[in-house]
């Protein structure tokens, strides 16, 4: 039985246009408007090394009153603008998968093709488990290190004492809301586990919105963006129960910028291999700038990338501007 075989039919400059119908950009975080992307952010991730300098320029500080004017020969002096450094570290990611012949040919199909089919999709899933470790480093390190001026928890540790006030509910969304300040008004979103959406749907809550297309397919609460993801963090109580962390997003919460890898495709054909059967890998390569508004990345992780554990961490962030100036706020409910 003859088959074809993925070397026969993949082009690489084709494949990647292909692959970019998967791009973060299809996710429902990026279309939240919680991500920036742009030229500048796309020539930071090529421009090497692991780690990135961001500079920023601070605020003028308002606590600071104006000078009364007068008609005295006393001088003024005059205030500066301060700046900042926002330190941001690039992802070098890669993965493969590999099949032999005699595989496809026994099963009359070649799982590669599924493997063709399929990557997309699992770097876009790689993408959003990456931004999710990142928001649970960042509550880490604000508990850890800023009293937790960005978390709202109201959850009970056991069943038995959960209540109507410790579930998610509308008092409590907006005291998270509000750890923003006068900031608040810049939500756009709010990702949530599952259970949580239960919830909200059971208060009535969620209205759905027509998408681009006329479709009602956008969930919406209290104006934002809900964004329904398992991978959100959930903990178990101290004898039973779990508590859910939501957490809100502002416009612009994270940059994002994708470079180029010197191979993004590759494909390697192994013919000795299979006892001489022919095995082929097809690998992809990424290198990614993902990177939240208003820190600094920490401890250097143990290899050129954070992991996902590294990245939920809180040694791996340090908060470098005024909380209310930081588009994200947590929600810990049952």
């Amino acid at each position: 039985m003859a088959i074809t075989q993925l070397s026969d039919v993949i082009v690489p400059e084709v494949y990647q246009t292909y692959a970019a119908v998967n791009s973060p950009e299809k996710t429902a975080f990026y279309q939240s408007g919680i991500i920036v992307s742009n030229a500048g952010l796309n020539a930071k991730a090529n421009e090497g090394g692991e780690t990135l300098n961001v500079p920023f320029w601070k605020d003028l500080d308002a606590t600071q009153a104006p000078n009364l004017s007068d008609d005295s020969e006393d001088s003024a002096t005059a205030q500066k603008v301060t700046t900042g450094r926002q330190i941001a570290r690039v992802a070098y990611l890669n993965q493969g998968y590999k099949s032999a012949d005699l595989t496809g040919e026994i099963a009359g199909s070649d799982p590669m093709q599924q493997v063709r089919n399929r990557f997309g999709s699992y770097w876009m899933k790689q993408w959003q488990r990456r931004l999710i470790a990142s928001t649970n480093g960042i509550l880490a390190d604000n508990v850890a290190n800023d009293a937790g001026d960005m978390v709202v928890d109201v959850a009970a540790e056991i069943v038995g004492s959960q209540t109507a006030d410790t579930r998610f509910n509308r008092d409590v969304f907006t005291e998270a809301a509000y750890t923003m300040g006068d900031a608040a008004a810049d939500l756009s979103a709010i990702g949530v586990h599952s259970a949580v959406m239960q919830q909200m749907v059971k208060n009535d809550d969620i209205v759905y919105i027509p998408d681009s297309m006329g479709n009602l397919t956008i969930p919406t609460y209290m104006g934002l963006r809900v964004i329904v993801d398992d991978g959100h963090t959930v903990t178990a109580g101290t004898t039973s129960g779990f508590k859910y962390t939501s957490v809100l997003f502002g416009s612009g919460a994270f940059g994002y910028g994708e470079g180029s890898a010197k191979t993004p495709v590759e494909l390697e054909r192994e013919a000795a291999q299979g006892n001489g059967g022919g095995v082929e890998t097809l690998w992809e390569r990424k290198t990614w700038l993902l990177h939240p508004f208003g820190f600094a990345t920490g401890t250097a992780p143990t290899g050129a990338s954070y992991s996902l554990a590294e990245l939920g961490a809180a040694a791996s962030w340090d908060r470098v501007v005024e909380r209310k100036n930081v588009p994200l706020a947590y929600l810990v409910t049952n």
